[in-house]
């Protein structure tokens, strides 16, 4: 009798451990995917690597960065913002980021008149400041699309007042909240309004 051949018999169906590898490297695909993407287009973390932004900012504080919110709004004002090293900073060798607040905004002028920061002839109360200073500085007015930052810790602190202001290219993002510090209050870096009584009296670019 003649044995009918099966074509059923000649399936292989591939084995498990085969199915297992793939299904694992599509989900670590996924996973490096979406992580690469959330780091270089929402937030990402970083921590605070100098006592420039004292007393705010400790040293090691680690930081959440606001990188998305920048692409529909302009830098404010007491932003805590994080940026690249200008083109001067880059002459002098210094490529890391840099991290400080916005204190002028693009067209303003500024001058610090016995440690006080004057915009626009007004008055600019900081209550956020290291100790109090008597420094004299300016006045200077902003380019168009650049932002003047300072420390906190203004009397240790390598900012605009040496080296001029910061592209609006360069800004990488705002620091919106602190996930680790050893001894501090974790959550948003600064209280709202830090400047109640202020008023701009010139539009952004």
């Amino acid at each position: 009798m003649t044995r009918r051949h099966n074509p059923e018999l000649n399936y292989s169906s591939p084995p498990k451990y085969n199915s297992l590898w793939l299904d694992g490297l599509k989900t670590v695909g996924l996973s490096l995917f979406f992580a690469f993407g959330f780091r270089t287009l929402v937030a990402e973390p970083r921590y605070v690597a100098s006592g420039s932004m004292l007393p705010t900012l400790e040293v090691n504080d680690r930081l959440m960065i606001d990188k998305l919110s920048y692409h529909w709004s302009n830098p404010e004002r007491g932003d805590i913002i994080v940026f690249s090293p200008t083109a001067e900073l880059q002459r002098q060798n210094l490529n890391d980021t840099f991290i400080k607040r916005v204190i002028g905004l693009p067209g303003e002028k500024v001058e610090i008149k016995s440690g006080k920061v004057y915009i626009n002839d007004q008055l600019l109360e900081e209550n956020y400041l290291a100790e109090e200073l008597q420094e004299q500085w300016g006045p200077v007015t902003i380019p168009s699309n650049s932002y003047l930052v300072m420390g906190d810790n203004r009397d240790n602190s390598y900012d605009g007042r040496y080296w001029g202001f910061v592209p609006r290219e360069n800004i990488i993002g705002r620091a919106v909240v602190r996930f680790w510090s050893p001894d501090r209050h974790l959550g948003k870096v600064d209280p709202k309004p830090l400047y109640p009584s202020f008023q701009n009296s010139l539009p952004q670019d």
